[in-house]
């Protein structure tokens, strides 16, 4: 039997199998990689979705108060002592723009830095064809340090102002 001609064979065999080896791992960290992208988008919107949900609770709560008013340069502090109605709305729109961006006041954010990268909130009074008053609350942020932004807004879904390139999540809130 005659092995010369079958010298190198087997290396040229090893070098393919390592490439294609090669390829797979790399295919593999690319899924690896959008895997980790995907779960902070999802992150952000849950943490955005919890704080349009918290202040639709508070208006829930506090029916008679007009959430659509800028929040006074003097907030009461409604922990500790007693607040009309007014006063309260006023707490809780300054407490959730806090929230918004204050991961030490968002017991949901647990990181040093809010998710929501230059995120904001927006309340705007609506109302029905019938007439039946409601609050739409927004909650917007910047998602392209998390990847491709996969939906701008617009007036129709977050209400003014609308802000190129940022994503939202909308709760609408009848009190």
């Amino acid at each position: 039997m005659n092995h010369t001609k079958l010298a190198g064979f087997t290396l040229l065999e090893v070098m393919i199998a390592l490439v294609i080896f090669s390829i797979g791992l790399l295919g593999l960290a690319g899924m690896q990689a959008a895997g980790i992208r995907n779960n902070q988008i999802s992150y952000t919107r849950t943490v955005a979705t919890q704080l349009a949900y918290d202040m639709a609770d508070r208006i829930r709560n506090n029916p008679t108060a007009n959430y659509a008013a800028a929040v006074p340069a003097a907030v009461p502090n409604c922990v500790t002592g007693t607040c009309t109605s007014p006063e309260l709305a006023s707490f809780d729109l300054m407490e959730w723009n806090t929230a918004i961006n204050n991961p030490a006041i968002n017991p949901a954010i647990k990181n040093s830095a809010s998710p929501l990268r230059n995120g904001a909130g927006y309340i705007s009074q609506m109302t029905t064809a019938s007439g039946i008053v409601f609050y739409r609350v927004s909650v917007t942020w910047d998602e392209s340090n998390n990847g491709p932004t996969t939906a701008a807004i617009n007036a129709a879904e977050c209400g003014p102002p609308v802000v190129a390139g940022k994503v939202c999540i909308t709760v609408d809130a009848f009190p």
